[in-house]
């Protein structure tokens, strides 16, 4: 039997006199008194605390980590996400070529994103180590991501010290996100692996990484340089970082599709909204992406793709103005079809979606101002044009004109 083995088959043995017999109504691990120094019958200090405090949260039967539903999607307008991108390719890369699987949470633990090789990550599915899944130590028992957030100092957690039986056969290393102005954990990088894997080699990574974090963090703290704002309303202008970039019309519409899906895509639901069912190889849309990343030097990210950046559009500002029943403001910022060149079904889709919602509505209302507004921006509708003429009093000089519009069609 290796050394590893044994110290493995200790711990197990430790873990089951004093957090199973314990759940069985004998003693328990709270009872069992810490030893002075760091190891103890081969168990850790620290981790023995930590058993003793998720004995008192949670049962060691646990399947899975609960799930936070919207806690990826509220990450990402966060500062950390923005200095997230500093570290984020290496990160995902070291895992894949480890076939480790890596994990970012926000200061609840709740895991936020995730990467990696396709192996650990299926593991990670089967527990809930996905965005939105809790790792707390209330919620999951002893792991590093939880010591980590715990203490504000890096952490491994190896094997069978882990409180929950669903991850004995890990090894998790962690590392703090610290806020260098505050001093505070703002979440925790992670690198995780089976513990026949183990290799100090993740937790160097996963602390310089973490470092860099804190420094991109602290660089970048008032630095909206990558948010991206896109007016696609009847001319398309693009600023990142508040300076205008000319896009040739693929990569637009391209960006234009990441924008409207905050939630991300596959490759293939990116290649569909896109092509359709053109004859054009999902090898192309991927290509694609790659000259998007060069030109906007925006982070995209990937499994699924997604813009890592705060993102604006003219056309979800006006879906909510109509939403709230603000027509003059939609008016005001509505100059025309979304991307009327495109014949992308997703650029089709959304333009279709716009025009129909704010045409319903001014129709709906009736105003005669906003009927005249509205056949100012659809010159190509003659029912538009015939309600406002007929809104508008004899006497009033505008009839002449949309009168004069509906001529024309």
């Amino acid at each position: 039997m290796t050394d590893r083995r044994r110290q493995r088959d200790e711990i197990e043995r430790r873990w089951h006199e004093l957090v199973e017999r314990g759940a069985a109504g004998g003693p328990t691990v709270a009872d069992d008194p810490i030893s002075e120094g760091p190891i103890a019958d081969g168990l850790r200090a620290e981790v023995r605390a930590s058993w003793a405090r998720s004995a008192h949260a949670l049962e060691p039967t646990i399947d899975h980590a609960p799930i936070v539903d919207d806690a990826p999607s509220r990450w990402r307008t966060s500062r950390m996400a923005r200095a997230f991108r500093a570290v984020e390719a290496e990160l995902d890369q070291a895992a894949v070529d480890g076939d480790l699987v890596a994990a970012v949470t926000d200061a609840d633990g709740t895991i936020v994103w995730t990467g990696g090789g396709r192996t650990m990550r299926r593991r990670a599915e089967r527990v809930a180590f996905v965005p939105g899944g809790r790792w707390d130590e209330a919620s999951v028992g002893t792991n590093a991501l939880a010591l980590a957030l715990r203490s504000g100092r890096p952490a491994t957690v190896w094997s069978t010290e882990h409180f929950a039986p669903i991850v004995h056969d890990w090894v998790c290393y962690s590392a703090p996100i610290v806020d260098p102005s505050s001093g505070a954990t703002l979440g925790v990088l992670d690198l995780s692996t089976t513990w026949t894997r183990a290799t100090p080699l993740a937790a160097t990574t996963v602390n310089a990484l973490a470092r860099l974090m804190s420094m991109a963090i602290e660089a970048g703290d008032a630095d909206v340089d990558a948010a991206v704002e896109l007016s696609l309303l009847g001319r398309a202008e693009v600023l990142v970082g508040g300076r205008p970039l000319m896009l040739p019309p693929r990569q637009l519409e391209l960006l234009t599709v990441l924008a409207l899906e905050p939630d991300g895509l596959t490759l293939e639901q990116l290649h569909d909204r896109l092509h359709g069912e053109g004859a054009v190889s999902p090898s192309t849309t991927k290509a694609e992406l790659s000259h998007l990343r060069r030109a906007t030097g925006v982070t995209i990210g990937s499994r699924p793709y997604r813009l890592a950046v705060p993102v604006r559009t003219d056309l979800t500002d006006v879906v909510a103005r109509i939403e709230r029943g603000d027509l003059d403001g939609a008016l005001d910022l509505y100059r025309g079809p979304v991307l009327p060149a495109s014949q992308a079904p997703a650029i089709e889709e959304q333009r279709t979606l716009v025009d129909v919602a704010l045409r319903s509505a001014v129709l709906a209302d009736g105003d005669p101002d906003r009927l005249v507004r509205l056949s100012e921006v659809m010159a190509d509708d003659a029912y538009v044009h015939e309600r406002a003429r007929d809104a508008l009093a004899p006497g009033d000089p505008r009839r002449a004109v949309v009168a004069a519009r509906l001529a024309r069609l």
